[in-house]
């Protein structure tokens, strides 16, 4: 008897896939039962040539969770054969086409895609395919048994190149262990991009040999607000930590072989506090004392910032060395700046800012913010990268290689594309996975807007009236998730999911105008999905509202009322 019972997982994908054929089986309910194949003890992993580096993730994760070996070998009537080949001349990169269905070349599962990643992306269908249980690291029933699966034809691709989520490890870091995982996370949910949040005004959170007091004095925080920032309680246990560089290269590989790129932010001239307390020659120190500052300990934009002086362009010209080293190109073309949130109060009073502004000619503060940005646009150019950073870079003149990850809503992405600049889109009113789920008082620390699971759902990153040119230079979207307010793992757990099941869908399926989206197929769909998310072990939002353990009462949050504006 098969270990996982027959059900009807071929109606249950997420992200829904572009075209799904099944071998139906006559009933009456709406999704028919698919005849079923079996994967079985004697069942064979067929590595075609090119392939051969997908075989021990396959084996560590189906492989775990069912208990079977799949040993390498020939093609077998219950084996699976993996292959390089085109599929038709338009399929992207990371298209595939899963077969489950012995009557086509005699194998139970042929996945073909033109490259590696599009075999990665087949893995994932085929997993959520064999039921829950194949999310899980080791089999609940043991080994020897056989494995039920319909038959299915799948012809998969993705809408968008770029689909990420954006980890903010600098408020509340995570650990190495947790980063990996949710790799793995975003890995199963068919997303490409892991945008590495690692600096920030409250902690420094990568090793750089050069300045070492970037971590023994910046990834370190006496203390941490309890909630909103207008909250009066505090977490006083010191807080912190960083990844070496070996953690970092670890990270790195790891991805890469999820076919996941990544993409470290650095961020400057603002949210730079924790820098400036390591090394105060940074900021602005004609205005204020900066040798009396440590890492901040609170949340919101942070007035200090760094000065526009040579030493600091030298400074992060040789983080950057370091990161390019740590962050390969084929791995992370992107090199995010971030560039957002920069008071200019200090620069106005500044002397040295003041003196710099005349000496460029500039026409103020916004100009001289644009100048420090294009600078490492240039100089990241010059090293074979591209510079990203969020969309107030567009304030005082876009720097010329420039994307645009846009923040603040649709408009700043939209003038970036139509002046022909590349876009990330990731609207704070859509996609920050930090903003409240719903609007009950038993929500944890509730932060910004109600960001359902349906309102994500509905969210649609090209926004109406885009013409065709503009919308070409739209690379994708991407999910960010901020932690002040999500103290470990199970929290960032909490905010993130399950909402982002639904961006992962919006992200690789080709769906109808939001409106007339089908959510309560979605829904259903989801009701399968919550069980591979148990197996996973994320302590997700149940659809009925958090459990007793998920609440935080009695500390302050800063929910928004009203619909976000649409702008």
């Amino acid at each position: 008897m098969p270990t996982n019972p027959p059900n009807n997982t071929a109606h249950t994908l997420i992200p829904a896939p572009r075209t799904l054929l099944t071998h139906d089986t006559p009933t009456s309910t709406p999704h028919p039962l698919a005849p079923l194949t079996h994967l079985t003890p004697t069942t064979t992993l067929h590595t075609a040539p090119g392939t051969e580096p997908l075989a021990p993730l396959l084996r560590n994760t189906i492989g775990a969770a069912t208990g079977l070996p799949l040993p390498g070998g020939a093609p077998t009537p219950d084996g699976i054969v993996l292959r390089l080949t085109p599929i038709a001349p338009a399929t992207p990169a990371e298209g595939y086409r899963l077969t489950t269905d012995r009557s086509v070349e005699n194998v139970a599962v042929l996945l073909e895609s033109p490259t590696p990643a599009g075999l990665f992306r087949g893995i994932q269908t085929l997993r959520q395919l064999l039921g829950p249980e194949a999310f899980r690291r080791a089999p609940l029933r043991g080994a020897g048994q056989s494995w039920a699966l319909p038959q299915v034809s799948v012809t998969d691709e993705p809408r968008f190149a770029w689909r990420g989520l954006m980890l903010d490890v600098a408020r509340h870091f995570m650990p190495k262990d947790g980063v990996l995982r949710y790799l793995d996370l975003i890995a199963a949910h068919k997303l490409n991009v892991f945008h590495f949040h690692l600096t920030d005004d409250q902690g420094w959170r990568i090793e750089i040999k050069r300045h070492p007091r970037l971590t023994t004095v910046g990834a370190w925080r006496g203390r941490t607000k309890w909630g909103h920032r207008a909250s009066p309680l505090w977490d006083e246990k010191p807080h912190g930590g960083y990844y070496t560089q070996d953690d970092i290269r670890e990270i790195v590989a790891y991805a890469a072989e999820r076919h996941i790129r990544v993409v470290p932010e650095i961020d400057l001239p603002g949210h730079s506090q924790a820098a400036i307390a390591a090394y105060p020659e940074l900021g602005n120190t004609d205005v204020i004392d900066t040798a009396s500052l440590s890492v901040w300990d609170t949340w919101g934009v942070n007035p200090n910032v760094l000065a526009p002086t040579d030493t600091t362009l030298r400074f992060y010209e040789d983080v950057l060395e370091e990161v390019l080293e740590l962050f390969p190109e084929d791995v992370s073309p992107f090199i995010h700046i971030g560039g957002d949130e920069c008071p200019k109060d200090q620069w106005q009073k500044s002397d040295i800012a003041q003196a710099r502004i005349r000496e460029l000619g500039l026409a103020g503060e916004n100009e001289l913010q644009s100048w420090i940005i294009r600078h490492f646009d240039t100089w990241l150019s010059a090293r074979g990268r591209r510079l990203i950073g969020w969309d107030e870079i567009l304030e005082g003149g876009l720097a010329p290689g420039a994307a645009v990850a846009s923040w603040r809503g649709y408009g700043a992405g939209v003038a970036a594309a139509e002046a022909g600049h590349d876009v990330v889109m990731c609207p704070e009113q859509y996609v920050y996975l930090d903003h409240r789920q719903a609007p009950g008082a038993d929500e944890p620390m509730p932060i910004g807007f109600v960001r359902t699971l349906e309102d994500v759902y509905r969210f649609e990153p090209v926004p109406p009236g885009l013409g065709p040119e503009a919308a070409a230079h739209i690379l994708g979207t991407q999910a960010n998730v901020w932690t002040e307010v999500m103290e470990n793992q199970a929290r960032v757990d909490y905010q993130t999911f399950p909402r982002l099941a639904a961006f992962a869908e919006v992200a690789w399926s080709v769906l109808p105008a939001p409106a007339d989206r089908d959510f309560a197929d979605f829904e259903a769909r989801m009701t399968a999905h919550y069980r591979r998310l148990d197996a996973l072990g994320v302590d997700y939002r149940p659809p009925t509202g958090p459990l007793p353990w998920q609440r935080r009462p009695g500390v302050l949050g800063r929910p928004i009322e009203g619909a976000p504006p649409n702008r």
